[in-house]
C-alpha cells in the first residue's frame, strides 16, 4: 500500500473488517476538507456544513462496500455530497416561512454572522450574489469556480450534459457580474 492512501487503498481496506477503520481514516483524510468546501459553497454556514458533511461521510461509509467503480471515488463522493446538500436545503426551505427573497437575506446574514467567514467584503458580495441564483446555477457555479471541477467531472456528478452545464455556468456568471456591478 502506498504511504499517501490512494482511492484504491481506501476501497481495498474497506472490504476487510480488520482494516475498515484505517479505510475510513484515509477516506476522511483525503476527502473531508474538499467535501466541506463543496458543501459550504451551497449551505453557507459552518454548523450546517458540518452537519451535512457528517451525513455525507456516514452515507459514503455505509455504501463503500457496494461502490462498483463505474466512476472515480471522488465523483461518487461529490454526488453523495451534492444530493445530501440538496436534501438539506429542501428541508431547510420547508422549515422557513420566508419568501425566496427572505432566503437570499438568510444566506447573506448567515455568511456575515458566521465567524469562520473572514468578513472579506468581496466574499460577502459574492455570497449575496450567489444567493440569488437558482439552485442548479448555484451548484454548477460552486463546482466549477470553487471546486475547480471540469465540466466532464460535473457532468458525471450531476448527470447533466456538458452543454447544459456550460449554459448554467454562463448564466450564473452573468447574473453574478450584473449583481456585483449594480451593487458596487
Amino acid at each position: 500500500m502506498s504511504a499517501g492512501g490512494t482511492d484504491q487503498d481506501i476501497l481495498e481496506l474497506a472490504q476487510h473488517p480488520s482494516t475498515e477503520q484505517e479505510s475510513f481514516s484515509l477516506l476522511y483524510k483525503n476527502y473531508a476538507q474538499k467535501l466541506y468546501w463543496h458543501i459550504r459553497g451551497m449551505v453557507s454556514n459552518h454548523e450546517d456544513t458540518d452537519d451535512v458533511l457528517q451525513d455525507v461521510m456516514v452515507k459514503a461509509w455505509r455504501g463503500i462496500k457496494r461502490f462498483r467503480g463505474e466512476s472515480k471515488l471522488s465523483t461518487w463522493l461529490y454526488r453523495i455530497a451534492t444530493n445530501e446538500t440538496i436534501t438539506f436545503l429542501g428541508k431547510r426551505n420547508k422549515r422557513q416561512t420566508a419568501s425566496i427573497d427572505g432566503d437570499d437575506d438568510y444566506l447573506h446574514d448567515t455568511m456575515k454572522a458566521d465567524q469562520s467567514v473572514d468578513g472579506d467584503i468581496v466574499m460577502l458580495k459574492l455570497g449575496k450574489a450567489m444567493s440569488g441564483l437558482p439552485e442548479k446555477q448555484k451548484l454548477v457555479f460552486t463546482m466549477r469556480y470553487f471546486d475547480e471541477m471540469t465540466y466532464d467531472e460535473i457532468s458525471k456528478v450531476l448527470g447533466t450534459s456538458v452543454g447544459a452545464l456550460k449554459a448554467s455556468y454562463h448564466h450564473a456568471v452573468n447574473k453574478i457580474e450584473k449583481f456585483l456591478t449594480e451593487n458596487d
